[in-house]
């Protein structure tokens, strides 16, 4: 085989500037690990120094958010360095966002607005993950996309 047939994969670095999709789609997963991060810690301080009604309850759901909150802000970062890896976990926290904004929005409360800026929030990145131009620029191969090279 020569060089010609089978030619060497274009490194995501070398395809050129990251694409503005693919920096919106790192940006909107960063911000919902910050604001996981940032729900966990409240919980967390207020299980801790307040008086909830349950505080191991409290304890627990904090403790459980700043660890959920680290897979958009990993697949955020991945993101960034355009690290093919990066775009699995970050689909996957939208999915998971989508019924927790669902649910939200059946409250009949003030989360009403958060689960609507939650539901926007997760679409639009879902929109931008599968984007065809932020795929190419990740560096992973579609189906089909070697049929294509030939």
């Amino acid at each position: 085989m020569t060089s010609e047939q089978n030619p060497a994969p274009e490194t995501p670095e070398e395809a050129g500037p990251r694409p503005g999709r693919l920096t919106a789609a790192a940006a909107l997963a960063g911000l919902e690990g910050a604001a996981l991060a940032v729900g966990g810690a409240y919980m967390l301080i207020a299980g801790l120094t307040g008086k909830p009604d349950n505080p191991e309850q409290a304890i627990t759901g904090g403790v459980t958010l700043l660890v959920l909150a680290l897979l958009p802000l990993f697949a955020a970062r991945g993101l960034l360095a355009r690290k093919s890896w990066s775009r699995g976990p970050a689909i996957i926290t939208q999915i998971m966002a989508l019924p927790v904004a669902y649910t939200l929005l059946q409250a009949d409360s003030v989360a009403i607005p958060g689960g609507i800026v939650l539901a926007v929030v997760a679409i639009a990145a879902l929109v931008l993950l599968v984007n065809p131009q932020t795929t190419r620029a990740l560096g992973i191969r579609t189906p089909g996309g070697a049929q294509e090279s030939k």
